[in-house]
């Protein structure tokens, strides 16, 4: 599909979703790095926060010179203000990329009824051809009513042709049953419930066509606002932009820094490891190298990364502490 004159039609697409921290970036780079040689595959981010962190995440492990390529949703729910920021990023996208299989991953806090409604409608009825849908539980949440109560938690499992129970690994000995029969009690009569660990999921569970053409139309609060995301908006003297976001029971605060504020990796990896939080995302340039982060309640992880633009940092709670800047900011390393 690459050159510029070729039609692009019955694109593979596969919605990738699951509730905060539970594994989705981990799975689309263990896909990346299986991906065939000869193919360009598209990846669609979609993040809570408004900074967007995945992008740079998967990019800087994966890019464009392996025929991978990334654009972000950030700020919310991509299917919000009638689908217009989803469709933008994902008409780009598709321009750009001309891919062979697109991946969608939206935010642990969206609705995948109405994503999919979007890529269900006319307009991409002959470009996509919507493949499984997976959704991705951690059984042990399953005994937190934080999470059986929340209407997206459930609306990502109704939603599954295929529910996967990740970071298997971790269960205790009953937890597998348990999934299977919240899945019996919640999700579609058909859908499969697979595990697996450190997002090593099967190709083959990717492939087939999805059962989700019946249209379930799904109201709710839109974040969407006409004011410019603050991943969008040019670098202030300051050299810092923050930005914050509330919805779905959560909030979400993160930053931005100019390429030139350079941290003291060990200083970031204290107060990272010091974080109480449902979930932190960033990439960061230090004085030892570029490095992502990845905080869930199992942990942090840090991996090493080719390349980014700037430093950047999202977190997701509750409740926020609103001490976190001036303990950032004391990490900028000395000159």
């Amino acid at each position: 599909m690459s050159s510029e004159s070729t039609v692009i039609e019955s694109v593979p697409t596969n919605i990738i979703t699951g509730f905060l921290g539970v594994g989705k970036t981990s799975t689309i780079l263990h896909l990346l790095k299986n991906k065939p040689e000869h193919e360009r595959w598209a990846v669609l981010v979609n993040e809570f926060g408004e900074i967007g962190v995945d992008g740079s995440l998967v990019q800087g492990q994966s890019g464009e010179t392996e025929q991978v390529f990334i654009r972000e949703v950030p700020g919310g729910c991509m299917c919000c203000a009638a689908g217009l920021p989803m469709q933008i990023a994902l008409n780009q996208l598709l321009h750009e990329a001309r891919p062979d299989r697109l991946l969608i991953e939206p935010t642990g806090l969206g609705h995948p009824k109405e994503v999919l409604e979007v890529l269900s409608s006319e307009h991409y009825r002959k470009v996509l051809s919507l493949q499984k849908t997976l959704t991705l539980v951690d059984a042990r949440k399953l005994s937190d009513t934080r999470y059986t109560n929340h209407e997206t938690f459930n609306q990502q499992i109704a939603i599954a042709d295929t529910v996967v129970g990740s970071k298997i690994d971790l269960y205790q000995a009953d937890e597998k049953q348990l999934l299977e029969g919240y899945v019996e009690l919640v999700g579609h009569p058909d859908a499969k419930v697979i595990f697996a660990e450190h997002g090593n999921i099967p190709f083959s569970a990717f492939e087939g066509a999805t059962l989700a053409n019946e249209q379930h139309h799904h109201h709710h609060h839109h974040h969407h606002s006409s004011k410019p995301l603050a991943s969008e908006l040019p670098m202030p003297e300051s050299g810092m932009i923050k930005a914050e976001n509330e919805g779905e029971g959560f909030k979400s605060i993160g930053w931005r820094f100019a390429p030139d504020k350079v941290f003291d990796r060990q200083k970031l990896a204290l107060l990272l490891l010091d974080l109480n939080v449902e979930r932190m995302k960033a990439v960061f340039i230090t004085n030892r190298g570029i490095f992502g982060y990845n905080l869930t309640s199992d942990g942090i992880t840090e991996m090493e990364l080719d390349d980014c633009a700037e430093s950047r940092i999202e977190l997701i709670a509750d409740k926020l502490d609103e001490t976190i800047e001036k303990r950032l900011l004391a990490c900028v390393a000395s000159v």
